[in-house]
């Protein structure tokens, strides 16, 4: 759990570096998004899932990706020092922190 944790960290990091639309105070900061995310995660993504099943039948789990990115707006909105400039920056900052985060799990487990 703490390894999918730093890996977490790590991708948001990275992404944070890469886009100029994400503001990280630092690492830490990215430790504290990643623990956020993950409890919100936790909480709220099969409740999400449940109510927006529909849509992801529709779209073949495409939807998924929206469900990643309210998530990672959620965290934004609860975190001080992660900023993120607006909705189509924190879509495509979802989608490589998945693809980030996959390939160091890949490499890492």
């Amino acid at each position: 759990m703490i390894t999918k944790l730093l890996l977490l960290s790590i991708s948001i990091f990275l992404v944070s570096r890469l886009m100029d639309g994400i503001r990280l105070k630092g690492f830490f900061t990215a430790v504290v998004v990643a623990v956020v995310y993950s409890v919100a995660d936790l909480f709220l993504w099969w409740l999400m899932v449940f109510f927006t099943m529909p849509l992801i039948i529709l779209t073949f789990g495409l939807f998924v990706f929206v469900l990643n990115a309210i998530l990672l707006w959620l965290t934004d909105q609860i975190v001080d020092d992660f900023e993120i400039k607006d909705l189509q920056t924190t879509f495509i900052a979802s989608l490589i922190i998945s693809a980030i985060n996959l390939v160091l799990t890949v490499i890492f487990y």
